[in-house]
């Protein structure tokens, strides 16, 4: 009640018309009342926030146990992935990087016919290596057998190289010493042209471990 008379002298003061008293008043009351009404807004959003908060401390052991056991889903899903993925690097590592690999074994055979000053003479420098040809001209991966023989394993490959004059076929086997690495047991490599000359880099099977019952049994040719 005294705001209005307040606002009706202040209004008689300034000439300022009477019908405009109504306005202004009711102007007053509105934001009156709004700022009666704004508390109660933020204390009711404050309660329904904690009512959500309780609500969700609150609930049921059910869907707990789903969430745990998602969860749990998830992350074995994710180490087994990790797994699959280290095994298969470690796989490749091992093919591509290891001396006992096919990949390493073929690189080095192809690395000393390089370097042979016949096989050079023969087919004539720079000299290539490949494997096995399909029928329309597309060369496949260096083939490779890995056997047992008297608890030793043994790899045998072939492959072949080419100079700008002349083909050559690389055979070579490999044995497993009793240290854990490969050995050459042959390495040769035969002339594609007549008269097809075997140029021998290595032979090491008269080393090779006699079986029981074989004693003096030799090796005449390459196999």
């Amino acid at each position: 009640m005294t705001s209005q008379l307040l606002i009706r002298s202040l209004l008689l003061r300034n000439r300022i018309p009477s019908h405009c008293l109504g306005s202004v008043t009711s102007i007053f009351k509105i934001s009156r009342s709004y700022a009666s009404t704004q508390p109660k807004s933020s204390s009711s959003l404050t309660e329904a926030k904690q009512r959500s908060e309780l609500s969700e401390e609150v609930k049921p052991l059910g869907e707990k146990i789903k969430e745990n056991t998602k969860t749990a889903s998830y992350m074995g899903v994710i180490l087994l992935g990790i797994t699959v993925t280290g095994v298969m690097f470690f796989a490749i590592f091992r093919e591509l990087f290891s001396s006992q690999s096919p990949n390493n074994v073929y690189s080095e055979a192809l690395e000393k016919c390089k370097n042979d000053t016949r096989i050079q003479d023969a087919l004539g420098a720079p000299i290539k290596g490949f494997g096995e040809e399909t029928r329309r001209g597309r060369r496949r991966h260096v083939a490779h057998t890995v056997y047992e023989k008297d608890g030793r394993l043994y790899m045998r490959m072939q492959f072949y190289i080419q100079g700008i004059r002349n083909k050559g076929t690389v055979h070579l086997e490999m044995r497993m010493n009793d240290k854990g690495k490969y050995e050459y047991r042959y390495l040769f490599v035969q002339l594609d042209y007549y008269p097809h000359q075997t140029i021998v880099l290595e032979d090491n099977r008269s080393s090779d471990p006699v079986p029981q019952g074989n004693q003096g049994y030799s090796l005449q040719t390459l196999n």
